[in-house]
């Protein structure tokens, strides 16, 4: 994994089944980043487990964190079994729980094989598209808000138009999406650090039919519950299709679900997420 990427996702061993994190993501509302905290409880929890990958997990976020503050991780070891070891893990700050995950491991098994083809027509290669950092600039938001470096993934957004702009669309997304920097062969870092990335679009995409995007001061959205399945492996340092969709927004709350496919058409994890989309009352 790069060397900030890297530093990111770790977390310090306190104690047995006791992390802590080490790094933040920079963030002018000085509120923790959904993604981050997804990388590192799956990272504390893949430390308590041996020689299995996380093959699926679902997490609720139970309330703000703050990126100013360390968090805690309490991993749980649940079941151990023969072939499925269970986590539960539970992150906290002052001494509140903030967010819990339930991870599952296995061992590496043959079995049956099938997967959904990638979406027809013709998707434009990656280094023929911009990233969200240049589109923001060119589009003039140069606050803090919009510096999308701090996340240290290359995301690029297909349809440009639907990341930043508050016009109508049709609730799907196409984005490339790679680490930035080198990683190493571990898959476990390529699954943490797509955990991370995978909570980036999402929410965005349930508002594409209405008049608002993620950008919206008037808009207040939160991440409620992620859910994510890991397919087959992959690396993360290669580019990665994320193509989303948005069936249902209702009672102030957009679900969104994603597949991720390699570039040549592997269907390598899927996600879901329902998330806040409020907007604030003057």
């Amino acid at each position: 994994m790069s060397e900030t990427l890297n530093k990111l996702l770790d977390v310090e061993e306190l104690d047995r089944n006791l992390f802590r994190s080490r790094h933040h993501v920079e963030n002018y509302r000085k509120i923790l980043f959904g993604g981050q905290v997804l990388g590192q409880a799956l990272t504390a929890a893949s430390r308590t487990v041996e020689s299995r990958l996380p093959h699926s997990l679902h997490a609720y976020f139970l309330r703000p964190g703050s990126s100013e503050l360390p968090v805690i991780y309490e991993v749980d070891p649940i079941r151990d079994g023969g072939s499925f070891t269970t986590r539960r893990v539970v992150a906290k700050q002052r001494g509140r729980a903030i967010f819990n995950m339930s991870a599952s491991f296995q061992i590496k098994e043959a079995g049956f094989d099938h997967q959904t083809d990638m979406p027809n027509g013709e998707i434009p290669a990656p280094e023929s598209l911009k990233n969200t950092q240049q589109l923001a600039l060119e589009a003039g938001l140069v606050s803090p808000q919009y510096d999308q470096r701090r996340y240290m993934i290359d995301f690029r957004p297909v349809d440009p138009h639907s990341y930043f702009a508050a016009e109508i669309h049709e609730p799907k997304c196409k984005f490339w999406l790679r680490a930035e920097g080198g990683m190493s062969d571990d898959p476990m870092e390529h699954r943490a650090a797509l955990c991370y990335a995978s909570d980036m679009g999402l929410l965005g995409t349930s508002l594409q039919p209405h008049h608002t995007s993620l950008f919206d001061p008037h808009l207040m959205p939160a991440s409620i519950d992620h859910a994510m399945w890991f397919h087959r492996d992959f690396r993360m340092d290669q580019w990665l299709l994320y193509v989303t969709d948005s069936p249902s927004a209702s009672g102030a709350r957009g679900y969104t679900r994603g597949q991720i496919f390699t570039r040549d058409g592997l269907l390598v994890a899927s996600t879901a997420q329902e998330g806040l989309i409020r907007k604030i009352k003057h």
